[in-house]
This record gives structure tokens, sequence and C-alpha cells, in this order.
């Protein structure tokens, strides 16, 4: 009789303890999950941006006259401080369009200033975080936009580069 005690006191603690080992193992499978196959990984040299959904290219001149095709936006001057770490620019990809850009940031010496995730149409960001800072002078700087199609493979399709003044103070 004392032995069947024993056994009905232990399928409970065993139980428990069953549970506790499933919770554990299910909470890491969410933050192996989270922190490796929800969002692929992206190379920007540490640089990153806050990309918004709602970026918006109004008041910004475009490279393609009219909408047909892809739209790129284009730039005049752009104007900082002397060691900020952010311009005031925006990038992104006009919601008009049917594919994405990885855009890139960077001086006519090839000196690279900013590498973005993919932006998909109607994603882009207006603050712009550096790599470096930049000295007081004026540079000739661009933003390359490469255009991959939006299915998985994110097949190359065209660039462009858009070409403009960056003034720092």
């Amino acid at each position: 009789m004392d032995k069947e005690k024993n056994k009905s006191k232990k399928k409970p603690v065993i139980i428990i303890i069953g549970l506790i080992i499933l919770a554990v193992m299910i909470v890491g499978g969410l933050v192996v999950y989270n922190n490796f196959f929800d969002k692929p990984q992206t190379d920007s040299n540490g640089v990153v941006g806050k990309i918004s959904d709602n970026w918006d290219i109004s008041n910004k001149s475009e490279t393609s006259p009219t909408n047909v095709g892809i739209q790129i936006p284009g730039y005049g001057t752009a104007e900082m401080k002397e060691g900020d770490e952010n311009l005031h620019l925006s990038i992104g990809n006009p919601k008009s369009n049917e594919c994405g850009f990885y855009a890139t940031l960077k001086l006519d010496d090839g000196t690279v200033l900013y590498e973005s995730e993919l932006l998909k149409p109607g994603f882009g960001l207006t603050e712009v975080p550096l790599s470096q800072t930049l000295k007081k002078g004026k540079y000739t700087a661009m933003v390359c936009y490469d255009c991959v199609s939006l299915d998985e493979k994110h097949t190359p399709l065209n660039s462009a580069e858009s070409e403009f003044l960056l003034i720092v103070k």
C-alpha cells in the first residue's frame, strides 16, 4: 500500500516537471525563431535607419517625368553640420513602384555613407544615419538605387543614381 501512495505522489510532480520543461522549450523556440528566422538579416555595416511604411515622395523632384516605369527620387542639394551623424534626406521607394529598392548613399570618391535594407514600395526614411562624419566642405554625393523584384529571389532589375550636392557647414 505504501508503494501505491508513493506512485500517486510522484505522478503530479512528474507532470509538473514535464510541463516546466515543455514551457522552457517553447519559449526557447520562440526566442530562436524571432532572432534568426523572423526577418532576413541585412548587412548595413552597423548603420541602420528608422524605415517607415508611410514614406512619401511628395515635394521631391523625380528623375522620371511621368508615372510610367520605375519612379526614382531625385535630389538637388542637402545640407548638414560638420560632425553630424545623421543627414536629413528622404530616401525611399515611391508607392507607385512595383519593385523593391536597395539604396546606397555614397560620395563620388566611392565612400559609402549608408546602405539600406530592402525598401518595399511606400517604405523609406528621412533621417539617414551615416557610417562616418564629414568635415566642412562641398561634396558630390549620390543615392544609388538597385531595383529588385519583390518575389523571394529579389532578382536584380536595373539601377539608377541620383546625384546631388552635399554641403557640410
